[in-house]
């Protein structure tokens, strides 16, 4: 099983990005759009994983979950990785407020318990909305930055739950399924 740990967005705060991003859409880009539906914030990507291994990867996500007050992030500015000239992610950012880097360090050191390599890279909190082929050819991301630059976005959403979604790969593009969602502590 392909599975990755993930934050989901609320419905409206989806529709309200992808709505935004019809400007970029509308460009005559190299991309694999993201649908709303596919929207998510990627916390940790865990590979193949073994059937048998998923109930452990729920218990500690639980764990973490529950020691973790629900707290609010925001979302804004558009940007690319590695660079908005050569672009491979073009992505909508997620504030990375200590709360979600906290949150971040707890699952990636719990996770190590079942075996799983804590990520190493600096964390950047984004949500994907397309992906470039391997090369989209000298300039044809040209004015991408001007663009880009020129588009505001606000919003916010809670992270009430950490997600543990199932990837499907298939020629029509990736499907993904929540698996289980482990709830963050609301206080109640």
């Amino acid at each position: 099983m392909r599975l990755f740990v993930a934050l989901n967005l609320p419905k409206k705060e989806r529709d309200r990005i992808y709505r935004k991003a019809r400007l970029l859409r509308d460009e005559d880009l190299p991309v694999r759009w993201v649908g709303p539906e596919n929207f998510h914030v990627t916390m940790k990507f865990l590979g193949e994983v073994h059937p048998d291994r998923v109930a452990r990867v729920e218990a500690v996500l639980e764990r973490v979950a529950s020691a973790t007050e629900a707290f609010e992030v925001a979302i804004g500015g558009f940007g690319a990785f590695p660079t908005i000239r050569r672009p491979r992610v073009i992505w909508v950012g997620i504030d990375p407020s200590p709360a979600l880097r906290c949150l971040k360090q707890d699952m990636e050191w719990a996770l190590a318990t079942c075996g799983f390599e804590r990520e190493t890279r600096a964390f950047h909190p984004h949500l994907s909305l397309g992906r470039s082929g391997q090369d989209g050819g000298a300039g044809v991301f040209r004015g991408l930055d001007t663009l880009v630059a020129e588009m505001e976005y606000a919003g916010a959403f809670k992270v009430k739950s950490l997600d543990l979604m199932q990837s499907h790969l298939s020629r029509q593009g990736p499907r993904y399924t929540i698996l289980s969602s482990s709830h963050l502590n609301t206080g109640r």
